[in-house]
């Protein structure tokens, strides 16, 4: 019995209550849920496959509209863009606290209609309700959609042996963006306003979806990338291991390859969190062919985008070993993302001490 209350249902817990029922069969389609996975295709026409990802409505007020609209389509956006395939449609439900106004739903909402147009995204349906019992941030929930040949898209089931692993941005982006975001005045004293600076500076880098649309124009499957997976809770570890689950291979890791930017490193460091299993969204995990990875991390610099090879896709019987200074372990699922408890703490004003 799993004893988790907040963040993403477990491994466990997922395969024992939701895989076993998923309503009537369909063979079309083609992928269906699985933990790790970041969306659903199905054939809708002949040749042509839509990619589908469904996440909460995350909204921060005190953001700013403009940031939280902006990140709110950009959880989605993201998952969906790994498919390799075109952006195209979202369905939006928000569920609104009742003393929201209609300023606010309107600022609101111009914000969320701006970052769906600069993605090319048209909004198609949905619902909007103010109810009682809801509350910021999780105001409801939304699908993205992305449209295209039916043997043009990546998930993260097809990393193949001899693959390298690419990860972009590095580690804990999300997490660290959040805290600096949500708690400046507080983490200036702890760790120097030069570094709070920069860390809320990567709230505009939580999205994978500039990274996956250079991924589509360099080539996909055998011309390039294999599989694309955005690093969300468990971070760049726990995304590593979800690959390697969802495509039944080994791995061998570089962890002194993963990027850890110093505001980064600052901020995980002063709250108390490990970077390399916290939330990450923004860092894009990338299965390459052998032989293009280099061209792929350079074709991601082109753009301004840091990315680095991190390790290699191996049989599954090779086992999926961490290595750091001459030492090795396994790679395995850090479980609940250390984030919620120590963003909790921090919200509530009762954090421990700064290590």
């Amino acid at each position: 019995m799993s004893e988790q209350r907040t963040g993403k249902a477990t491994a466990e817990l997922f395969e024992r209550v939701i895989l076993r029922r998923l309503g009537a069969a369909d063979p079309d389609v083609l992928v269906g849920p699985q933990h790790g996975v970041d969306v659903g295709v199905v054939r809708v026409a002949g040749d042509v496959a839509m990619a589908l990802t469904t996440d909460p409505v995350f909204v921060v007020p005190t953001y700013g509209w403009h940031r939280a609209a902006w990140f709110a389509v950009h959880i989605l956006a993201s998952d969906a863009s790994t498919s390799g395939l075109p952006l195209r449609w979202m369905a939006v439900d928000l569920n609104l606290p009742p003393e929201t106004t209609d300023d606010e739903l309107t600022a609101l909402w111009d914000a969320f209609h701006e970052a769906c147009e600069r993605l090319g995204i048209a909004v198609v349906t949905g619902h909007t309700a103010r109810y009682d019992g809801c509350a910021w941030p999780m105001v409801g929930g939304a699908t993205c959609m992305a449209l295209g040949p039916a043997d043009a898209y990546v998930t993260p089931t097809m990393a193949r042996p001899g693959d390298r692993i690419v990860v972009t941005k590095g580690a804990a982006i999300e997490a660290t963006a959040l805290f600096a975001a949500t708690f400046p005045d507080r983490l200036v004293a702890g760790i120097g306003a030069d570094a709070v600076r920069r860390a809320d500076a990567l709230f505009e880098q939580m999205t994978v979806v500039p990274e996956a649309r250079i991924a589509s124009a360099f080539g996909l499957r055998d011309r390039g990338v294999t599989s694309m997976h955005d690093a969300t809770e468990g971070g760049v570890l726990g995304g590593l291991l979800e690959v390697a689950v969802a495509s039944n291979v080994g791995m061998s890791i570089d962890l002194d390859a993963i990027p850890i930017r110093s505001e980064v490193r600052a901020v995980c460091d002063h709250v108390g969190i490990d970077p390399y299993v916290s939330i990450s969204e923004g860092t894009l995990i990338a299965t390459v062919v052998p032989g293009r990875a280099d061209e792929y991390v350079r074709a991601l610099a082109g753009e301004g985008i840091e990315a680095a090879v991190v390790g290699r896709v191996t049989e599954r019987s090779s086992g999926r070993p961490v290595a750091r200074g001459g030492e090795e372990r396994p790679l395995t699922h850090p479980g609940l993302d250390p984030f919620w408890a120590a963003f909790g703490a921090w919200a509530a004003g009762t954090e421990a001490p700064p290590r």
